[in-house]
């Protein structure tokens, strides 16, 4: 059955919609839409406690909040209010690539180490510095600029459970 809803739903927009619904816009233009909200069935306090979620705490610096056929609300933030991001600056940051999971609550993933071109000898020499071997890692991670980050495991229960 549900083979044969996605063959539908790619072929017929209409029935899409139908079947999944269509994105409604909460605010526009930074105004709420009443006859939207109630639409919905969707409370001012819901609106503000979704977009608390998206890290928006003043409903005033929304231009949009669209909530989404999943249920999610989907804001944009008036242009004042919007994060800044480096093409402001007409700045080029410098590639970061993604960090790799080296060693995870004492297991070394291997295959990681095998994607940096790396071996177990080198990661022995990475975590030698905070006095510990691999398998005695809760975490070694290293970041596409070559930063290494290390934490040990425990030693006893009193240590992991804070006290």
């Amino acid at each position: 059955m549900h083979l044969f809803i996605s063959m539908i739903n790619l072929k017929s927009l209409k029935t899409r919609e139908l079947i999944c619904g269509k994105p409604s816009i909460l605010i526009y233009r930074g105004k709420i839409m009443e006859e939207t909200m109630k639409k919905e069935r969707f409370t001012i306090n819901e609106l503000e406690e979704r977009l608390r979620g998206n890290n928006v705490f003043n409903i005033g610096d929304v231009e949009y909040a669209i909530l989404e056929t999943s249920g999610q609300v989907s804001v944009i933030l008036k242009p004042n209010k919007r994060n800044t991001i480096p093409e402001d600056f007409q700045i080029m940051p410098e590639y970061e690539g993604i960090s790799y999971d080296l060693v995870v609550d004492g297991k070394v993933m291997k295959e990681n180490l095998e994607k940096l071109e790396k071996d177990y000898l080198w990661l022995t020499k990475q975590v030698a510095p905070f006095g510990i071997k691999p398998e005695e890692a809760l975490i070694a991670t290293i970041d596409g600029k070559g930063n290494f980050f290390c934490q040990a495991k425990s030693k006893n229960k009193k240590e992991r459970n804070g006290t």
